[in-house]
């Protein structure tokens, strides 16, 4: 599926529509340049779950945001390798909520085959093309494709 916002408040609203079909355990790994708009979209999948503001945590590697299902904010930009991620503890939070993870290409290879992949491309001063792949997105769509229920008014 491929989206087009035009500014920030139309990505954190794109984020709040894909939290409503997100489940405890899904892994989403963000791919995008230093100021793309990661922790933007992040921004509005939190306040799905969360009365928190989500916020980078470019130097304590994981921010934990409470509520209906825990969702688990990682930014790796400082990570080298996923031996480092095993040191602060990854294994305990996989399966105890939602992982979002800012700079996931980082360690694709560790990653399952069910990961939800949102890669952020900056086509403009405030406009972004934002592609996801391997997306439940609809009650009726078991194989990620893209389905009416899901369809924003900024997907061409």
């Amino acid at each position: 599926m491929i989206y087009y916002t035009k500014n920030s408040k139309e990505t954190i609203n794109l984020g709040k529509k894909i939290a409503k079909y997100l489940k405890l355990g899904d892994i989403i790994g963000f791919v995008g340049e230093l100021g793309s708009g990661k922790t933007t979209m992040i921004k509005g999948i939190v306040r799905h779950f969360s009365s928190s503001d989500a916020y980078s945590p470019s130097f304590v590697i994981v921010n934990e945001y409470p509520g209906k299902i825990p969702v688990y904010h990682f930014d790796l930009y400082r990570i080298e390798n996923f031996n480092e991620l095993m040191d602060i503890g990854w294994n305990d939070y996989l399966g105890k909520g939602i992982l979002l993870i800012e700079w996931a290409e980082k360690i694709k290879k560790n990653l399952p085959k069910n990961t939800i992949w949102v890669k952020i491309n900056i086509i403009g001063e405030n406009k972004r093309k934002i592609e996801i792949k391997n997306f439940r997105g609809g009650k009726n769509d078991k194989q990620g494709k893209n389905t009416k229920s899901f369809k924003s008014s900024n997907s061409r």
